[in-house]
């Protein structure tokens, strides 16, 4: 069933960017904020959940639907899609080409399918359970781990000024420990980047369950692993384990005893 899922998950996703592209060479305006003035959202965005909503529903009437932009849809097959629209919100009205539809499967608790599709580049990350990950069909894997002043680090800042604040302070005492930090914008092209072998690790305190799902599933098929961590700053109405994490397995603990030492982790 997981190969199925991917495969339906990477057919709305193509759908889903050809109708944000469409919107965006027509023009975008920011329709609302949410958690702060920079926190946008585009009429894009809504849009294109309503797609992936309606076709994902048509295909399989009886499965959850967890979307960013719309209430969670309930389903009763086992199957939960947890859905980002577009992630890479930012990127996407600057015109910059990091943004990217993430479609994942669940299934008891479980990711068993996910997809996310470089909007603007075209590139397609897929991954089904015990399947295997693939860029554009081709498969991937992680990068053999160098030493930890050799590693190369994505990271992301959330939108309020409390939470930027902490991950900045944060990300300045990683930086020494390492090569460089990335700051690309897409939470789920980052964790597909890690699984490529085009950068060495990732973390970042604070993304909602639609902006790593997909990425996690491409991560962990890829020989990567991915965990939530319990982290040092809790927002409001925020989980304690709140810290993204993706590096190869290989090289895991090195670096999640770098993120203790940086201040990410409680």
């Amino acid at each position: 069933m997981s190969v199925e899922l991917r495969d339906l998950a990477l057919d709305v996703a193509r759908r889903a960017v050809e109708l944000a592209r469409s919107m965006r060479a027509e023009g975008i305006e920011v329709a609302e904020t949410k958690s702060s003035a920079v926190d946008v959202v585009t009429e894009a965005d809504r849009a294109v959940e309503r797609l992936i909503r309606g076709l994902l529903l048509e295909a399989r009437p009886d499965d959850a639907i967890m979307g960013e932009e719309g209430d969670d849809h309930p389903g009763s097959s086992g199957v939960r899609w947890i859905v980002d629209p577009i992630d890479g919100t930012v990127n996407y009205l600057y015109g910059l080409p990091e943004w990217a539809v993430s479609i994942a499967a669940e299934r008891d608790g479980r990711m068993v399918a996910g997809v996310v599709v470089n909007g603007s580049t075209g590139v397609e990350y897929a991954a089904a359970y015990g399947a295997g990950a693939t860029r554009d069909a081709r498969p991937i894997g992680v990068r053999p781990t160098p030493p930890l002043a050799e590693r190369l680090v994505l990271t992301g800042f959330g939108y309020r000024s409390d939470v930027r604040s902490h991950q900045g302070r944060c990300v300045a005492a990683l930086l020494p420990q390492v090569r460089d930090v990335r700051r690309m914008g897409s939470c789920a092209l980052d964790l597909c980047h890690v699984a490529e072998g085009s950068a060495d690790a990732y973390v970042e305190a604070g993304p909602q369950p639609w902006d790593w799902a997909a990425g996690s599933l491409v991560l962990s098929e890829a020989g990567g692993r991915f965990e939530l961590l319990a982290g040092s700053l809790v927002v409001e109405g925020s989980q304690r384990k709140n810290v993204v994490t993706g590096a190869p397995a290989a090289g895991w603990d090195t670096f999640v005893a770098a993120l203790g030492d940086a201040g990410f982790l409680a």
